[in-house]
C-alpha cells in the first residue's frame, strides 16, 4: 500500500477525488438550484448548551447559548494535518470545537480565535460536552448529591441547575 502525505490545502482534493463514483454522477444529475432533501431518520445530530462563564467578544457582549453538531470523520482528521497542532498537540481540542460549534449566542462562524479566547471553564465544558454527545449520543451526567448522596442525571446541555 502506498502512503500519500496530506496537507491542509490537499485535503479537500483528496476526499473529493477518492468519493464513490454514484455520489458524483448523482451531484451532477441533481439540478444546482434544488436544495439538498434533508430526510429525518430520528438522529439528533445538533445539540444546543449554555456555557458556564460565555464568551465575550470584542463589543463587551457575552454569548452563553450555542449548539454543536455530531463530529464526522473529517472533523476528527482534519486537525491532525493543522500545522497549529503539529507544533502544539494541545491545541487540538481547539481546531476541533471551532469545527462543530454551530453557533454561539448571535456568532455563527465559529473560528479557532474564538475559541482560543473563551475562559478554560467554558473550554473545559465544551471538551466534556463534545465527548458526551460523540461518544454516548446523549446530554446526560450521573451526579451524586453531597449531602444525602442521593444519585440522579442532569441535562447538561442547557439550563440552571434547580430550574425546571
Amino acid at each position: 500500500m502506498r502512503r500519500r502525505t496530506v496537507t491542509a490545502g490537499n485535503l479537500d482534493e483528496i476526499l473529493r477525488v477518492t468519493a464513490p463514483a454514484q455520489v458524483s454522477e448523482q451531484a451532477s444529475a441533481t439540478p444546482a438550484a434544488a436544495p439538498p432533501r434533508v430526510e429525518d431518520h430520528g438522529l439528533r445530530t445538533e445539540f444546543e448548551f449554555e456555557l458556564p462563564r460565555g464568551y465575550v467578544d470584542d463589543e463587551g457582549t457575552v454569548h452563553r447559548h450555542g449548539s454543536m453538531r455530531l463530529a464526522t470523520a473529517r472533523d476528527e482528521l482534519r486537525p491532525q494535518i493543522d500545522l497549529r497542532v503539529k507544533e502544539n498537540p494541545a491545541y487540538l481540542s481547539v481546531v476541533l470545537l471551532s469545527q462543530v460549534i454551530t453557533r454561539l449566542g448571535n456568532i455563527t462562524d465559529v473560528h479557532a480565535g474564538i475559541v482560543e479566547r473563551m475562559y478554560a471553564t467554558d473550554v473545559a465544558f465544551l471538551q466534556d460536552f463534545y465527548r458526551r454527545v460523540n461518544s454516548e449520543g446523549h446530554t446526560r451526567a450521573a451526579v451524586t448529591c453531597p449531602h444525602c448522596e442521593g444519585g440522579f442525571e442532569v441535562d447538561l446541555s442547557g439550563g440552571r441547575l434547580g430550574e425546571s
